[in-house]
């Protein structure tokens, strides 16, 4: 880095900390953000899941009420790149599309010739409020700023690429590195603050040219509040750092981070910021609707609990402090929350049909390449003696007898009923003890305990217990709100009470899609299928994250190649384990099955293609 550079930054720090002291300090001390380069696919394809192109546009973009970045949607798209940069020109928007792909995001093209100018996942919003929950007005128009933030899709649309063609693979996990993109976004603010001629630029863009000195002034102070948000929330990082496990591409600890966001950031109580120590790979939700249990570890059974928790976990409005305002009032949608659950769900299961809504992509020969049917009928057969007995008969798997399309849903032992009659399907819980995969996940919500004040008359100091009454809390008042009568609680309740547990376990599911959902394992510590059939011995210790490209031969996203600022999944790290779910001739914890030979795995690997 040029000295002249290295100048402009010791200046530009040392500026922030004599404005703002020691808050600003723990903002600098992250300045660098590390993300991969990003090539702009030659061509982007959308796979029939089941849902038209007007509804996934709805979809990508459906407002939840969510507030991710802190920041109105006007200053999302005034900010610049979080760069150093010529002091007399501006640096690239922070929004751009190429430069938001670094992190993942997809650019939203699903309708031809009418692409959206946020990427799938980016949802604006109506006015919000200033972190000191006054509504927040533009000081020169005095106009409502409008939020921003992350909804659904985001987390839940994957997408790679193949020889230059991207796939997009709705209600797959996400390949994003959301960490540090937040990190970019705190950045780009204090950068906006301190950096010559960044400010002035960036109150043109939203005051106006012709804005007064004292509008100015009041538009710097708007930005120095957001900057002490970020900075205290830096503070509470580093707090539990020693503890904590990077998260990197493709992986998030959702439920810790949902924990910290509303029993301590929210409640203001630094003593509940946990350890983000437990990553797991965002997963798919093709049918989970029709689960009696979701997430990893089977903790949440209802639907709209699982839903309004993701909301608040990034960012939605929440008011837990001022019982003038309304204790558990929040700006997040339950109304579009639910619409978005219907969507994904569509019509219950059935014994001729399956499951209904979007469905898991069917692997595109066109461009991944034709699948060898003698070789995936031979893996047929494998699949029922090694994974059926778990993951239940394969669903509509072309290389099967047509008669076996749906046997899933006549084996009536595999299947429950809620409370309006419904099926859903009883969903199995392997003990960690049995499958030996990594245990952190599954221990941080059992351990986990936080503290609430006693007019939120929360009665449970354990976390899953204590967040599941405070989200049924805070929809039961949307519902008062809004006047909504019993018995459409319960349907958008999903006809099933709010009951939390935390087994040490892990949920089993049908591996419909499967092939278009690296990495593996719920902590995403596996890149491959291929590794995944192979002993524990022969999975890579370390691989590389951030990748795009897909293999069509191990089923996975390309992993040896070390590109620029990707991420090292280090697997000896707790959290991080590849072991379990093993394919093995020793004996010990986690071996399900005897070691598979080459052949073998490459005929399961043919026919998971069918899935």
């Amino acid at each position: 880095m040029p000295r002249k550079t290295i100048f402009f930054i010791g200046l530009l720090i040392v500026a922030g900390v004599l404005y703002l002291k020691d808050d600003i300090e723990t903002v600098a001390s992250g300045f660098r953000v590390k993300v991969v380069d990003y090539q702009p696919p030659a061509k982007t394809v959308w796979l029939d899941q089941n849902v038209s192109a007007e509804r996934l546009r709805w979809f990508y973009h459906a407002d939840q009420g969510t507030r991710t970045f802190g920041i109105p949607l006007e200053w999302f798209m005034a900010l610049e790149q979080p760069t150093v940069w010529p002091l007399l020109t501006a640096a690239p928007r922070l929004s751009e599309t190429n430069y938001l792909g670094r992190f993942g995001f997809i650019p939203d093209t699903v309708i031809p010739g009418s692409p959206d100018a946020l990427p799938i996942g980016f949802a604006p919003s109506g006015p919000m409020a200033d972190a000191n929950g006054a509504p927040w007005r533009n000081p020169h128009s005095k106009a409502d700023m409008n939020g921003v933030g992350l909804t659904c899709s985001a987390c839940h649309t994957g997408s790679f690429s193949y020889r230059g063609t991207e796939i997009v693979i709705d209600g797959g996990p996400a390949n994003t590195n959301l960490f540090e993109f937040q990190k970019s976004v705190g950045v780009s603010l204090l950068l906006t603050r301190f950096w010559p001629g960044r400010f002035s630029r960036f109150a043109d863009e939203i005051l106006g040219k012709d804005a007064s000195l004292d509008e100015g002034m009041a538009l710097r102070g708007q930005l120095d509040l957001v900057l002490k948000q970020y900075a205290n929330i830096n503070s509470l990082e580093n707090k539990v750092a020693a503890n904590s496990v990077e998260e990197g591409y493709a992986r998030l600890d959702a439920l810790n981070r949902i924990g910290n966001q509303v029993f301590s950031i929210d409640l203001n109580n630094p003593n509940n910021y946990a350890s983000h120590s437990a990553p797991v790979h965002f997963p798919r939700i093709w049918n989970a609707p029709w689960f009696s249990w979701v997430q990893y570890d089977g903790s949440i059974m209802q639907p709209m609990v699982r839903n309004a928790g993701e909301a608040l976990g990034v960012s939605a409005e929440l008011n837990l402090l001022d019982e003038s305002r309304g204790l558990f009032k929040s700006s997040a949608r339950i109304d579009v929350l639910h619409e978005m659950e219907r969507m994904i769900a569509g019509e219950p299961p059935s014994e001729d049909k399956g499951f209904g809504g979007l469905a898991s992509p069917k692997w595109p020969e066109s461009i991944l390449g034709q699948i060898n049917m003698d070789l995936a009928k031979k893996g047929g057969e494998l699949y029922k003696t090694h994974c059926q007995g778990c993951h239940g008969p394969a669903i509509d798997s072309k290389a099967l007898p047509a008669s076996e399309a749906f046997a899933l849903f006549k084996d009536r032992k595999r299947w429950i009923k809620n409370d309006a009659g419904q099926p859903l399907l009883d969903v199995e819980m392997i003990p960690i003890s049995h499958i030996g995969t990594d245990s952190a996940q599954a221990e941080g919500l059992a351990s986990r305990t936080v503290e609430t004040p006693a007019n939120l008359k929360i009665k449970d100091g354990g976390f899953g217990p204590a967040l599941g009454e405070l989200v049924e809390k805070t929809v039961d008042y949307w519902y008062d709100q809004n006047k909504t009568p019993p018995e459409d609680r319960k349907r958008i309740n999903g006809y099933r009470p709010n009951e939390i547990q935390a087994p040490l376990a892990y949920k089993v599911r049908p591996l419909n899609g499967i092939w278009a959902t690296p990495p593996y394992l719920h902590n995403g510590s596996v890149p491959t299928i291929y590794a995944l059939l192979s002993p524990v011995k022969d999975r890579p210790s370390t691989f590389y994250l951030g990748n795009r490209e897909y293999d069509p031969k191990d089923l996975g996203h390309v992993w040896k190649d070390n590109i620029k600022n990707a991420f090292v999944l280090d697997t000896s790290k707790r959290g991080n384990s590849n072991s379990g779910h093993e394919f093995s001739n020793e004996k010990r914890t986690g071996v399900i099955g005897p070691e598979l030979k080459e052949d073998e795995r490459r005929a399961l690997i043919e026919f998971i293609k069918t899935l």
